[in-house]
């Protein structure tokens, strides 16, 4: 599933990890999934575990019994498709296609966003219907385009094996459940986070490799020419909202307005985070636009021309400087260390 580091590499990736760390973060053992020290510079206050709820507190056993579960095609119907196969760990947990395959050959109409992060989410899915991750995990199993198999099937084909039973046990001290399968690929996901990038560490004032184009791309996307400072704030990158970002045409897909029933909110999707954007294309909702080129020249052009397209879209100009300085601070956002992480690495097991 893509290049990973060597052993030999994993001490490099760990001393670079406790450099970019803020100043109160403590090791972490090696091979944990947990990552309590970590909090993204700029994101709300508390650590991933501090995010789950009471009843599915994160823990080392069920994020491990999740990531297992994640990778695992046993929860589709035709035992090919899992998790993974549209939440790549070397595309940032993102499907490089514009949009997923799942059973059968099946394809919906929506790219797989990332699910780095997601910690902090607020509501899942580009039309954020669901509320909470737990609830957001067993949606892609029953969706016929995608695994097709009911939670009820899923688990009775996991509690066959032994050894996930076993794991259940440690994890929550019962056999697998509906329940129990939903949170334990929820705290996977909530182990998750990206937070080293070299944007992340000039939050923190370390400008070693940020350089003076990173910050003249930066007074770009936080000035009122591109304003894109609007939907992605400094620091999080995202403000968690609904928005049709002219991307939208008559006829296509509606977004939020199939959760919500409102005119309103036709062709509105959830504003997505930027963390890795570099290594997460393509792009939109549905996977339309193929480079962060593509992404500039759209929001320059304000939009595909619908007359629901959000007033703050509107046409702006960039000059060919400004536009390459824009690119390389949205290249800044990309985390190696994420990337390459062996602790993701897609291995079942036993």
């Amino acid at each position: 599933m893509g290049t990973r580091l060597l052993d030999s590499a994993l001490p490099l990736l760990v001393l670079s990890w406790l450099i970019g760390c803020s100043a109160d973060a403590t090791p972490r053992d090696e091979g944990s999934l947990l990552t309590r020290s970590v909090t993204p510079t700029g994101f709300p206050k508390g650590t991933a575990a501090d995010r789950a709820p009471a009843d599915n507190a994160l823990t080392e056993e069920r994020a491990q019994l999740g990531k297992r579960l994640f990778y695992d095609p046993q929860l589709s119907r035709t035992n090919e498709i899992s998790c993974s196969s549209c939440h790549r760990p070397e595309f940032a947990f993102s499907d490089p296609n514009p949009v997923s395959v799942g059973v059968d050959g099946r394809t919906g109409a929506r790219n797989a966003p990332s699910i780095v992060n997601a910690a902090w989410g607020r509501t899942f899915f580009w039309d954020g219907r669901a509320d909470t991750l737990e609830e957001q995990a067993g949606q892609p199993l029953e969706n016929p385009l995608e695994m097709d198999f009911s939670l009820a099937e899923a688990v009775a084909r996991v509690a066959a094996e032994p050894s996930y039973d076993q794991a259940f046990q440690r994890a929550y001290g019962e056999a697998p459940s509906e329940a129990t399968l939903q949170k334990a690929l929820a705290s996977f996901v909530r182990s998750v986070v990206s937070g080293n990038s070299p944007y992340d560490r000039h939050l923190r004032g370390d400008d070693g490799d940020f350089g003076e184009q990173r910050k003249r791309g930066e007074a770009v996307f936080l000035g009122e020419k591109a304003e894109c400072f609007h939907c992605h704030p400094g620091g999080v990158l995202s403000n968690e909202g609904f928005f049709n970002n002219g991307t939208f045409m008559a006829g296509g897909d509606t977004g939020r307005e199939q959760v919500t029933g409102r005119v309103g909110d036709i062709g509105k999707f959830k504003v997505p985070g930027l963390r890795n954007i570099a290594a997460s294309a393509p792009y939109m909702h549905d996977g339309s636009l193929p480079t962060l080129e593509a992404v500039i020249e759209q929001y320059e052009a304000g939009g595909r021309g619908d007359v629901t397209t959000d007033p703050l879209i509107r046409p702006f100009t960039l000059t060919a400087d400004e536009r390459a300085d824009l690119l390389a601070f949205l290249q800044s956002f990309t985390d190696p260390t994420l990337l390459e992480d062996p602790r993701f690495a897609p291995e079942l097991q036993p």
